[in-house]
C-alpha cells in the first residue's frame, strides 16, 4: 500500500518543484525586462535604441561569451562602463539568476 501512495506524492513533489521553478523563471524574466531590456533588448542583442547608443554588445559576441559568471555577476552588481549598478536593488540570487539567464539568449 505504501508504494500506491509513495508514487502520486513523489509526482506532486515533482510538480510542485517544477511550478516553483517556472515561476522564479518568469520573475528572473520580468527582472530582466525591467531592468536590462530598454538597453540589452529581450533577445540580448543590444539593438535597441539606447543599446545602439551605448555600443552595448550582443550576449552571443565573443567579448560576453568569454566573461565568467563572476564577471557578469560583478558588472550587474557594481556596473561597467555606462551600466548602472543593481548591487543595492538585486539580491545576490536574483543576479546568479539574470546570469543564468544572459547565457540562454546568447544561445
Amino acid at each position: 500500500m505504501f508504494a500506491k501512495i509513495a508514487i502520486p506524492i513523489r509526482l506532486a513533489i515533482v510538480f510542485l518543484v517544477l511550478c516553483f521553478a517556472l515561476r522564479a523563471d518568469d520573475k528572473t524574466t520580468a527582472t530582466y525586462r525591467q531592468k536590462c531590456a530598454a538597453c540589452h533588448g529581450t533577445d540580448g542583442k543590444g539593438q535597441t535604441p539606447a543599446g545602439k547608443n551605448l555600443g552595448v554588445n550582443s550576449f552571443a559576441s565573443p567579448e560576453v561569451a568569454k566573461m565568467s559568471d563572476a564577471d557578469l555577476s560583478s558588472a550587474i552588481e557594481k556596473g561597467k562602463g555606462k551600466m548602472p549598478s543593481y548591487g543595492k536593488t538585486m539580491k545576490p540570487e536574483e543576479i546568479k539568476a539574470i546570469v543564468a539567464y544572459v547565457r540562454t539568449l546568447a544561445q
